[in-house]
């Protein structure tokens, strides 16, 4: 997805009806850490440092762990979260302070898509590859992405830089 599509799902999860912070902060969460949607729901605030502005990612098949910065967007949402959801040790919780199942954040994210109006139907896997689509066609290096996104194989990471033929601009100047 572009980053004018995650706008507009961001924008309409916020707009619903009872927990419109928290599915946005979801899918902030969720494309800035490349998170899986079960390692979105695992998360605990034990996770989150906001002194040092860190998040540490556990990673799901065999993936790497790593710690994130959070920038200061991402740092006003997990505060305001940390705010309204005080009584759990997750981030994302339903209304009964348990945390969200991975089919809750599946469907948050599809009527997200939905209420956007997205020409296609959406999933929470696709904001992982859009951060890695992102990452690549800013110039980062795979490594670094491979990192980021927590690959314990470079193939893996691959995929995201193959598609950007804009790499190959300055071979020959």
């Amino acid at each position: 997805m572009t980053q004018q599509e995650i706008a507009r799902i961001r924008k309409a999860a916020k707009q619903s009806a009872r927990h419109g912070h928290r599915n946005d902060t979801l899918i902030i969460m969720m494309f800035r850490h490349a998170l899986r949607v079960g390692e979105a729901v695992d998360l605990r605030w034990e996770q989150v440092d906001l002194k040092r502005a860190e998040l540490h990612v556990t990673r799901l098949k065999n993936g790497r762990p790593s710690t994130h910065p959070l920038d200061s967007i991402t740092m006003r949402a997990l505060g305001r979260l940390r705010k309204n959801y005080s009584q759990t040790p997750y981030l994302f919780v339903t209304d009964q302070n348990l945390p969200l199942s991975c089919r809750t954040a599946r469907h948050i994210i599809a009527q997200a898509g939905k209420a956007a109006d997205l020409p296609f139907t959406i999933h929470p896997h696709m904001l992982r590859h859009s951060t890695g689509f992102y990452l690549a066609n800013k110039g980062i290096d795979t490594r670094a992405i491979q990192a980021n996104m927590g690959h314990s194989n470079i193939n893996t990471t691959v995929i995201y830089t193959a598609m950007d033929a804009s790499r190959f601009n300055n071979f020959w100047r």
